[in-house]
């Protein structure tokens, strides 16, 4: 009679463990080491809109990081946030206006030569963009907010050509005046700003400066594509409204940086404000019309896919991110 004990069990189940380690067990599945290509899209009326990441920088909080508040009160906040406290990981998000007869490009990253420089923590725009099938030669218009390299070096790729060789580049006509112009060059008030004016001139070459126009507050750049004087954090900055049908979205290029920190802190001077007071009353004006209309933002700077609505919170204001949706 056949007898198994428990010993003859042990040992049996060892056998097998051993057999399947030698020469049966599966691969473990290799490492990704890297993310999934960054784009999302949602619809405003008829207007198809797509959020294509650039990447992020890395900013650490130096003490003029917010002028006028300490350093400790910034990290703090960090902190509280579950974020580094000795980093600002802010994102860059250009947006796609598809209205059916345009493709548009609004603010364009901080350009191909970046993926190198940064080793491959932003400059991702053109490969993000090719992931969402989306083509530069579609491109038929760049619109842009301001003149920050992380808003205009995406016009020139990293070979110094046209990265929309086909598109128009509009630019609001006060911006363009400020920051092309060699009197306030000369009048820079800071290296920081000195640099944005020699950034500009490397960016606008012979021939991006054949395709650039100017637009003007108050106007419509397109149909359903208006501009929205938000001056303060550069002399010409403005913002978009995107409407179509009883749908808008306000498109705010940098009336904020990262909402967490000056959206629920509007009375908080970042470093890059030009006009620090300005960027305040704009701030609180914009985002006071945000709450009261229940308009939607898209901020270039907001957590990806960087859409959000807005409520009144204290002295500020709190995003309330808009959530993924596999459909439009």
């Amino acid at each position: 009679m056949f007898e198994l004990t428990r010993r003859d069990a042990l040992l049996g189940t060892m056998s097998t463990l051993a057999v399947g380690t030698m020469g049966n067990a599966f691969a473990a599945s290799p490492l990704a080491n890297k993310q999934a290509p960054a784009f999302f899209r949602y619809k405003v009326g008829d207007i198809e809109i797509t959020a294509v990441n650039d990447g992020v920088s890395r900013m650490p909080i130096t003490d003029d990081f917010v002028s006028n508040v300490p350093k400790e009160q910034v990290q703090k906040t960090l902190d509280a946030l579950f974020m580094e406290r000795d980093f600002y990981a802010g994102p860059y998000n250009p947006i796609f206006l598809n209205t059916g007869s345009k493709l548009v490009l609004v603010d364009t990253g901080t350009g191909e030569a970046a993926l190198t420089s940064s080793n491959g923590l932003n400059g991702r725009l053109l490969m993000n963009m090719a992931a969402a099938g989306l083509s530069p030669n579609d491109v038929d218009m760049v619109i842009l907010t301001h003149f920050h390299g992380d808003h205009v070096n995406g016009i020139l790729k990293a070979d110094g050509s046209l990265a929309f060789p086909n598109a128009e580049i509009l630019a609001p006509a006060k911006e363009a005046a400020f920051w092309l112009d060699d009197g306030e060059m000369n009048r820079a008030s800071s290296a920081r700003v000195k640099a944005t004016f020699q950034n500009a001139r490397r960016v606008m070459t012979p021939e991006a400066l054949k395709r650039l126009r100017t637009y003007e507050p108050g106007k419509e750049i397109l149909s359903g594509v208006s501009a929205v004087e938000t001056a303060g954090h550069t002399p010409g900055h403005c913002s978009l409204t995107v409407s179509s049908g009883n749908k808008s979205v306000f498109v705010q290029g940098d009336v904020t940086h990262a909402s967490f920190l000056f959206a629920r802190n509007p009375g908080w001077h970042f470093m890059l404000d030009i006009d620090p007071v300005a960027a305040e009353a704009t701030r609180r004006k914009v985002y006071d019309m945000l709450v009261a209309e229940r308009m939607v933002v898209q901020g270039f700077h907001y957590p990806f896919p960087s859409i959000a609505h807005v409520e009144k919170s204290g002295d500020g204001y709190r995003e309330i991110l808009v959530p993924f949706s596999p459909i439009l």
